[in-house]
């Protein structure tokens, strides 16, 4: 009798999971509406993706903040994850050079806080990562990627993959830092190169790395002047 009272208990209790998700449908579907409502309004951009861990005195902090200044000089708007670390470096670039200063928190229960250069009008706020990574690939013309842990890398790959497969428009996907990156790229190279043969040998090509602000603008620019302006998908 127990067990079967058990039993009941389970089958109760999961019929109550499912409808949760089927609930949950709304949310996540608001976020969508609310997002690309927003977004649409705003005007080419340029993601900054970092570490949010990167302090001030930081020369990837400072390096970061040069980048969105100079990017924002060149008519663009930079979109940041809106918290600390390269986030906010991000932002403060782009509100020295009073470009277009955008924001997409996410809810986390540590690191994430509101950056202070976000304006006002252009701070988004998320539940779902994956929503909130669509944001990032529909509305970036480029994608700036300084020196960051899982979620930047998370970002990236997802980005690199999403151009490979065709599934988006092709963008500049730009990593900052050789002494950070070059281990990822020698490790790509090995994939492509040795017995794996995992990864087409064309797709490195996906990536370019740098180490100055210049060359980030030089290589966004020169995209650009045989693509389009448009969102990505």
């Amino acid at each position: 009798m127990s067990i079967v009272k058990k039993k009941g208990q389970q089958i109760k209790g999961w019929n109550e999971i499912k409808a949760n998700d089927s609930w949950a449908l709304f949310k996540i579907m608001s976020e969508f509406v609310h997002g690309y409502e927003r977004m649409s309004k705003i005007g080419p951009c340029v993601t900054i993706f970092g570490s949010a861990r990167t302090q001030p005195e930081d020369k990837y902090y400072q390096l970061a903040t040069r980048i969105a200044e100079k990017i924002a000089e060149h008519g663009y708007g930079i979109i940041t994850g809106g918290g600390p670390g390269i986030m906010e470096a991000g932002n403060k670039g782009a509100h020295i050079a009073k470009g277009t200063s955008v924001g997409l928190n996410i809810d986390l229960p540590f690191e994430q806080h509101q950056n202070p250069y976000i304006d006002h009008d252009k701070n988004l706020e998320f539940d779902y990562f994956f929503v909130r990574k669509v944001m990032f690939v529909k509305y970036s013309q480029g994608f700036v990627v300084m020196p960051g842990g899982f979620g930047t890398l998370d970002e990236l790959f997802e980005a690199v993959t999403l151009i490979q497969t065709h599934k988006i428009n092709k963008f500049p996907i730009i990593l900052v830092g050789s002494e950070f990156w070059k281990g990822l790229m020698d490790w790509i190279k090995t994939v492509i190169e040795e017995q794996f043969e995992n990864i087409s040998p064309g797709d490195i090509n996906l990536l370019h790395l740098v180490d100055t602000e210049q060359e980030v603008i030089e290589i966004i620019d020169e995209f650009y002047k045989k693509s389009n302006l448009s969102p990505n998908f």
